[in-house]
This record gives structure tokens, C-alpha cells and sequence, in this order.
């Protein structure tokens, strides 16, 4: 909370004012461009990843969605001995996340692939290629200050293309970036309306002359302790001598008829979900009022046929790379197990 004074004549005049509320992602930088980096010897990245990470817990339906694009392809996978579902499941999350992964290749005494060990996506960065057009990636310790150098062709990138770079990748959802921060925004303010005590705020306005300096100084002590939870009690104040309206609360708004908070986050969270190319049955949001989704499986039976096909693609393309089918992924599995089946004794 803030204090100004403004003095009117030789009336003192006092406001008081809540600060913002502070979101989960607190800056991502516009889309600037790749530049490499001239102390550190690689590309930076188009984006603030660590931004793009944070988005995550920013927003439920855009955490939804990126954990539901990792469980379908994770269903449709076939694990092996090169690479297992683990490893799988953390590129993919990231992909999903960053719009890349990464892969390191770990070789046998014969130089054949062994392993495909998976590398966070967070702290990895393309260096230059080399003279041979070999590409290179380093690896960002904690501090940031000794990046780990891969071999030349040691590690892996799946990648979603950009228009503007090829170095790397940009996730499909971030064309819906405002509205996730949109809906993010009407939830922070929700919880400071709550945490405020149900209201937006008011200004106690006083006029009786009849107010001494020590109710004054309790009346604003009072307004200094009405800050967080619990606040908003009832006050009692008697002024004797007092003429009526000498002591008002002015609202300064009411949320439940001009903020809209349903409404921005109904709309909000449709833009994540288009964002993501996701059906509304699959986002994990319920059905307005009595509607319905229709049937789910059919809905996910098209979902697979339209979306989930194409995203196995940044993965099929690195069975290209390793000369080898590594990535595999079984299609004619069924959605649901109907093997098991229950009955009653007799």
C-alpha cells in the first residue's frame, strides 16, 4: 500500500492506494530475432524460454493442453531399447512447451546408436554450425557461465518451423499469448477482490469538523490494517455533534457489474483452447448450461486423424537423421481397453 499527501490550503489531504497484483510470468520479451551471442558463442533465442515455461501454471486450460498433446502421443508411441518412454515424454512436454526438443545421442564401441538420452529443452542452446555444416549445441549450467559443448552431430532438435528463423523452434499456441495472459490478469484481480475483503476499494470521506486528530489517526490506522485477508469488518465511529453524512464510503467500482470476470475468462480461455488446436471436450472444460459435447470418442477419433498424425512428424524426421527407425508409433491401438470386462455371479 502507498501514501500520498496533497495539501489544500492548509487542509491536509491523504490517499491511500493497493498495489498491483503480481502475475506468474512477469515479462516476455517481444519476438526479436536470433542474434548470436558474442561472448558466449551461441544463438539466443527468439523468445524468453524461461518465460514460455512460466507460462505453464499461468493459465489452467493452456497447462491442460499442453499435458494432453504429451498423453496422446505418449499413447500412440512405441517404446524401445534405443529410446524409452520417459525420455519420450519429457522431449515431448517440451516440444509441446518450447516448440523444440532435444535428444542426445549416446553410441556404442562401434559408433552405432545406443541410446537416445532426452536433454531439457530450458538450458540448451545452437551454436554455429560447423565447416562441415555440422550442427552444434551447448548446454547452460546454472549459472550460465560455462555452457557444456555437445559433439558436433551429438545431439538431436526436434523442432516446429518459423517463418522467421530456422534455428529455433516456436510453439504453435503462441499466437494465443495475450488472451492466456488475459485470463491469468482476471484471476489475479479476482484474488485481490477476495483477499481485499469483497470489494474493489472505496474512499472514506469525513467532513464533520467535530473529528478530533485521535479519531482521525484511529480511522486511518483502521484503513492501514484493512489490507489482506479478513479485512472489511465493521467499524463503529461516533462523532458527537456530528451532522449527517459527516463521515461516507464511496465505492470506487462493483465488480459484480462492470469487470465481466465470467465473461473474460469464458472468452479468454476459448482463445488458449484455438490456440491450441485443441476440442473444447479434450481442454478439460465442462459443456455450457445444459449442453453436451456429443461423443467423446468420436471427437477423439477426429482429433487423431486431423492433429495428432501431423505432431508425430518433428519425431518421424529424426528417424531421417539416424538413418535407423527409432520413433515409431502404432495408430491402430485401440483408445479405450475394452478387453477386461466385469459381470455379476450368478
Amino acid at each position: 500500500m502507498s501514501k500520498r499527501r496533497k495539501k489544500r490550503g492548509s487542509v491536509a489531504v491523504q490517499e491511500f492506494r493497493i498495489g498491483d497484483p503480481e502475475p506468474v510470468l512477469d515479462n516476455l520479451l517481444d519476438y526479436l530475432g536470433v542474434f548470436l551471442s558474442p561472448w558466449a558463442g551461441y544463438y539466443e533465442p527468439p523468445v524468453s524460454l524461461i518465460g514460455l515455461s512460466r507460462m505453464r501454471h499461468a493459465n489452467a486450460q493452456h497447462g491442460r493442453c499442453i499435458n494432453f498433446k504429451r498423453n496422446i502421443l505418449s499413447r500412440f508411441f512405441k517404446p524401445n531399447e534405443v529410446v524409452g518412454m520417459q525420455d519420450f515424454r519429457c522431449a515431448c512436454y517440451d516440444h509441446q512447451c518450447f516448440g523444440m526438443g532435444y535428444f542426445q545421442i549416446i553410441r556404442n564401441s562401434f559408433n552405432g546408436v545406443a541410446q537416445l538420452q532426452h536433454l531439457p529443452a530450458l538450458n540448451m542452446r545452437r551454436k554455429p554450425d560447423t565447416d562441415q555444416g555440422e550442427t552444434q549445441f551447448c548446454w547452460l549450467g546454472p549459472d550460465k557461465l560455462a555452457p557444456v559443448d555437445f559433439q558436433p552431430c551429438e545431439v538431436l532438435q526436434t523442432s516446429e518451423y518459423d517463418t522467421v528463423q530456422q534455428i529455433y523452434g516456436i510453439p504453435d499456441w503462441l499466437c494465443s499469448m495475450q488472451a492466456l495472459l488475459l485470463n491469468e490478469d482476471a484471476t489475479l484481480f479476482r484474488r485481490r477482490y477476495y483477499r481485499n475483503g469483497c470489494h474493489i476499494g472505496y474512499i472514506l470521506y469525513t467532513t464533520d469538523p467535530n473529528l478530533d486528530v485521535k479519531t482521525e489517526k484511529m480511522l486511518r490506522d483502521k484503513i492501514k490494517e484493512g489490507k489482506g485477508a479478513g479485512n472489511f469488518r465493521s467499524l463503529y465511529v461516533n462523532i458527537p455533534g456530528g451532522k449527517d453524512k459527516a463521515v461516507q464510503v464511496i465505492p470506487v467500482g462493483d465488480i459484480s457489474q462492470k469487470d465481466e470476470f465470467n465473461r473474460i475468462k469464458s472468452i479468454s480461455a476459448d482463445d488458449v483452447i484455438v490456440g491450441h488446436g485443441m476440442q473444447p471436450a479434450l481442454a478439460g472444460i465442462r459443456p455450457e448450461g445444459n449442453q453436451s459435447f456429443g461423443d467423446i470418442e468420436k471427437i477423439v477419433r477426429v482429433y487423431i486423424e486431423t492433429d495428432v498424425k501431423s505432431m508425430v512428424q518433428p519425431f518421424l524426421d529424426l528417424n531421417r537423421q539416424l538413418g535407423m527407425d527409432v520413433f515409431e508409433f502404432d495408430f491402430e491401438l485401440p483408445l479405450m481397453d475394452t478387453s477386461a470386462t466385469t459381470g455379476v455371479a450368478a
